[in-house]
This record gives C-alpha cells, structure tokens and sequence, in this order.
C-alpha cells in the first residue's frame, strides 16, 4: 500500500496525547515532519520535554493506527533539536485544553516588576485572573498547578517554554 501524505496526517490526527486524551498530537504540535519513502513512512517527533514518559506510548499509538490501516513499514523518530515550544501547539488545540480545564499557555502578558513572581494565568473554570501558583508542577511535569481565588477550584495549567 503506497501512503499518502494528507491520509498519513489525517490517521495522525486520531492519535491522541496519553496524558491530554482531547489533544490530537498534531494538535499539541509534536509531530514535526511526515516523511515517504515508497512504502516506508517515517513520522519525526519531538518531545514536549526531554524525557517525557508519554513518548513511548505516543510512538506506540502512532505505529498501530497506521498497521491498524495497514501500514507495515513505519518508523517513529525523534527529533530533539530545536527543542519543542508551546509556540507549536494548535489554537484549536489550545481551545480544547481550556475546555478540557486545563488552562492553555498564553503570551506573557502580564509581566511582574518582580522576577520571580508569577505571570497571570486565567482560571480555566471561570476566566478569573485572579490566580495562585501552587506548584511548579502540576499532574505532569509540562504542567503547573495554580488555584482559583474566586471560584477555589485547583487547575493545572500547559506551561510556556
């Protein structure tokens, strides 16, 4: 079965983020390149932070959607240079987090006289910016965990980097 290149993106776009399930990993914007020789399909990706635990499981799906449509020849890579950045996630993807009640990265806006006090980050739940860092890291290591002063509900948010 010779692939096509926009069927291959399509199949990628039902491989889900293990730890984001409503995150297509085109979505989060690891998946750099698709690449086709003949038979052979070659899927570069790059982690969100170097050894992330998910990588693994993202390679795995990405190898049984495409045999599940039968693909055999198939080879995941990893590209670590340049490193990922949020910068490379959707807005589609963005929206979904936020819908998800993760709280999306956003532009620095917000910035502090102090250094090490914290950007403002919107409350995912409510849209309140009034918002507490309780951690650096959240559920995951890409995510910190923040509290809501005006509704109280914890919340982890997609940091920038």
């Amino acid at each position: 079965m010779i692939p096509e290149l926009q069927t291959i993106w399509s199949l990628l776009e039902e491989v889900k983020d293990p730890e984001v399930p409503v995150l297509s990993i085109p979505d989060l914007g690891i998946v750099r390149e698709v690449k086709i020789y003949d038979d052979l399909i070659e899927v570069i990706i790059t982690p969100t932070y170097s050894g992330c635990p998910a990588m693994d499981m993202i390679s795995m799906d990405i190898r049984l959607k495409l045999l599940e449509q039968g693909y055999k020849n198939i080879r995941v890579s990893y590209q670590l240079s340049p490193a990922w950045t949020t910068d490379w996630m959707t807005e589609s993807g963005k929206k979904k987090l936020q819908e998800y009640g993760i709280a999306p990265p956003q532009e620095k806006r917000v910035r502090k006289m102090l250094f090490d006090e914290d950007e403002e980050i919107i409350c995912p739940r409510c849209q309140s910016s009034h918002t507490k860092l309780l951690s650096q890291f959240g559920s995951t290591a890409c995510k910190a965990l923040y509290q809501c002063q005006d509704c109280k509900e914890p919340f982890d948010y997609f940091k920038c980097h």
